[in-house]
């Protein structure tokens, strides 16, 4: 599990996927509400950089430069479409947890 002082570097760096295909630029790390740590990246995809995704960090791991995740690019880029204001809602959270195949939210 990274660390704060791990992610407060990953911000503008590439998110890659399983495969090592870039998935787009982290342009935010949100917190877990609860233990504080970090949870979620906001990614910015597409041709433009115009869409947001959130992918779960849990297992993500430095790949050089860039940043690892263990989810495929169309995973991501099928991920629920939520609005990156500042702070996911508990509704938000189950959604993505739902998406990615994980059954630890609650």
């Amino acid at each position: 599990m990274a660390t704060l002082q791990d992610i407060e570097t990953w911000r503008g760096r590439t998110l890659v996927d399983n495969d090592g295909d870039k998935i787009g630029k982290i342009e935010d790390v949100y917190l877990d509400r609860s233990s504080g740590e970090p949870e979620w990246v906001a990614v910015k995809t597409g041709l433009l950089g115009t869409n947001v995704s959130f992918v779960p960090i849990r297992d993500a791991s430095p790949a050089g430069d860039d940043l690892r995740v263990a989810y495929s690019k169309d995973q991501v880029k099928d991920a629920p479409n939520i609005d990156p204001d500042g702070e996911l809602s508990p509704e938000e959270e189950r959604r993505l947890y739902q998406h990615y195949g994980r059954s630890d939210y609650d």
